[in-house]
């Protein structure tokens, strides 16, 4: 019989970076997956990252992921998003060429040496004494293991719907994994059923560019992983058109024969990605919706419509594209299609990702309730990286909403669960400015290191930034330059004012909301090292202090709530202070903090209070105990 250390369960975004955490971390991992050629797919837009979705990217590479140095290999365009507002929201979004990041991530794996790529459907897990032991497949193969991290995207007991059509089976004519659903029920795990879509691809040569607008990638390109050297270069253009009146007119016709509306499909959709359809009905009042046409890669005619995700008949989703200007002889090579697919609550999971009730078993992906690529890798390397500590006897990787945007995922997911796909926004995080896309590197790459993944030429390379921000900060304080016509027109020219000031320190120039750092360059003879990263972080701790300190101390004081830890063998439901439905919702999730306890939806400000007061008396009993 064969054994493994651990068993990955899906070779999607979730389980690649899982299968690669593990294995450079030294355990001896096979992933298992439906089908090989289907490794890294990107079954539905052919990008990374996004607003929001680019802070995981970033946070994932600062961890040792690999997704970050995968898409800066194979991109074909790129653009920082939101660069109008404040550094805190800025996101990177990157076009990918499909097959060809594919193509690189099947290459990381191949180069494991301590990693075996299968392929195989997981039928049934094997539990005993209340941990998991190994699996089955539907071949009848036996596989041993300590731990396993499930990543099966979308595909249990999946079936895609178009109009009046469907039929069981995964994204873009690949199989359903139908067995696997029983098990977990078996095993005591809430299954619920969720839906999401992609729109239909075009041949690019039947597309008419002359009615879109261009969207030009940025120059220059700020890259994914900050292990990414060299000059980048976009290779192609994204376009821009929007519906039109008709379009929403052949929707409104045709909603009879919608499957969302008519009840043929039971899952929930995702509500940040809603389909066509669904934005015609919900959004009545506009009068078109924008839509992006992108390359699938460079060797392919095939184009992706961004914004035209739908589940309609093929005859009406003809109809419907044809109305969009640009699109009027579209030829539809792909039709669009919705999916639905069975998932977990996310609720019966530990904050390391770990179900609370069988010992080595973790979860990561869609089938924890969320939807993107990102989100996926994000979770795939926190389980992943968990499993393996827990198999070398270390202390688990907790990551909280304080450090990262991964953080806020984990306890989102964890603590409030989810009724519908998850998706990742920056309006999550509460200290998203702390929590930039810049600074990935400075925030987590210490604890990736720690934990036997970032390298120690990660390691080195955010020491030294830090040393250079540092650095920059100091001489951007304590350079004064005086008050002469040079800067009084610079000033002008930004609506600011010099009042009676006859010399400035360049930090409070650069304090001022209309200064930036590239205005006031010329006024000294500052160092090479203002080009680098390091000066884009002296910019923003010099620009944001007051902000950045007053954010610290609401972290502070979130800290000192997640160290107050609750007994692992708390019996909730006999705190009789507390309310019944608390009792209930805490006994059932078994929250690590009293912090996390107090983000339990059904869990009152009240209840908190009583825990607080529980919690000290328990202590004081203890002590006293460990005293005698």
């Amino acid at each position: 019989m064969e054994r493994f250390d651990v068993i990955i369960v899906g070779a999607g975004h979730a389980g690649c970076e899982a299968a690669l955490a593990c294995a450079r971390t030294g355990q001896k991992t096979l992933l298992l997956t439906l089908n090989i050629d289907s490794l890294a797919l990107m079954p539905c837009n052919p990008a990374i990252g996004g607003t929001a979705k680019g802070h995981l990217v970033r946070e994932l590479d600062a961890l040792g992921g690999e997704m970050g140095l995968a898409i800066d290999d194979t991109f074909i365009q790129s653009r920082m998003l939101n660069t109008g507002k404040g550094p805190a929201v800025h996101s990177l979004r990157a076009q990918a060429d499909k097959r060809a990041y594919q193509a690189r991530m099947r290459r990381a794996i191949d180069a494991e040496a301590n990693l075996t790529l299968r392929q195989g459907e997981a039928a049934e897990l094997l539990i005993e004494n209340g941990r998991i032991t190994g699996i089955t497949t539907t071949t009848g193969s036996t596989i041993e293991c300590g731990a396993a991290v499930i990543c099966c995207g979308v595909y249990l007991k999946s079936r895609i719907i178009i109009g009046e059509c469907s039929w069981q089976g995964g994204p873009q004519g690949l199989l359903a994994a139908s067995h696997l659903t029983q098990s977990l029920i078996d095993n005591g795990f809430t299954v619920r059923r969720f839906k999401t879509g992609t729109p239909a691809r075009v041949d690019v040569r039947t597309v008419d560019f002359s009615k879109m607008i261009p969207q030009y990638g940025d120059d220059p390109i700020v890259p994914f992983s900050f292990l990414t050297d060299g000059k980048l270069e976009n290779r192609a253009l994204c376009y821009l058109t929007y519906t039109t009146p008709e379009t929403h007119n052949i929707i409104r016709a045709n909603l009879h024969r919608a499957p969302m509306y008519k009840g043929d499909i039971h899952g929930t959709g995702a509500r940040y990605c809603p389909s066509i359809e669904d934005k015609v009905v919900r959004f009545a009042d506009k009068e078109r919706h924008p839509i992006f046409l992108e390359p699938e890669g460079l060797d392919t005619v095939e184009w992706y419509v961004q914004g035209m995700s739908t589940s309609m008949p093929e005859d009406v989703q003809r109809e419907i594209y044809h109305s969009v200007p640009g699109l009027e002889h579209a030829e539809l090579m792909r039709l669009a299609y919705a999916i639905e697919y069975d998932c977990i609550d996310p609720t019966q999971l530990t904050s390391t990702f770990e179900a609370q009730h069988i010992k080595g078993l973790f979860f990561a992906g869609q089938i924890n309730g969320t939807s993107g690529y990102e989100e996926a890798a994000a979770q795939g390397l926190y389980a992943g990286l968990n499993a393996s500590l827990q198999l070398r006897g270390m202390e688990p990787l907790i990551l909280t909403r304080a450090d990262s945007y991964i953080g806020v995922l984990v306890d989102d997911l964890t603590t409030k669960g989810t009724d519908e796909p998850y998706r990742m926004m920056t309006s999550r995080a509460e200290y998203r400015l702390t929590l930039r896309q810049d600074n990935a590197d400075l925030r987590l790459t210490e604890m990736g290191h720690r934990a036997g993944l970032a390298s120690e030429e990660r390691l080195n390379r955010m020491l030294r930034k830090r040393e250079n921000t540092a650095s920059v900060a100091k001489l951007l304080n304590n350079t004064h330059i005086p008050c002469d016509d040079r800067l009084l027109e610079v000033l002008t020219s930004k609506g600011e004012t010099a009042g009676q000031r006859n010399s400035f320190s360049l930090a409070e120039l650069l304090r001022r909301p209309a200064i930036e750092l590239k205005d006031i360059l010329p006024f000294a003879d500052l160092p090479d090292t203002l080009a680098s990263d390091a000066a884009e972080q002296a910019e923003i701790l010099i620009k944001y202090e007051g902000y950045l300190d007053r954010q610290q101390q609401q972290i502070e004081r979130f800290k000192r709530s997640e160290e107050q830890l609750m007994p692992d063998n708390i019996d909730y439901l006999s705190i009789e202070a507390l309310r019944i439905e608390a009792r209930q919702k805490l006994n059932a999730q078994r929250p690590r903090s009293l912090g996390q306890a107090s983000r339990i939806p059904g869990v009152s400000p009240g209840d908190t209070a009583v825990l607080l007061v529980w919690l000290e008396k328990w202590r004081r009993e203890h002590e006293g105990e460990n005293k005698a």
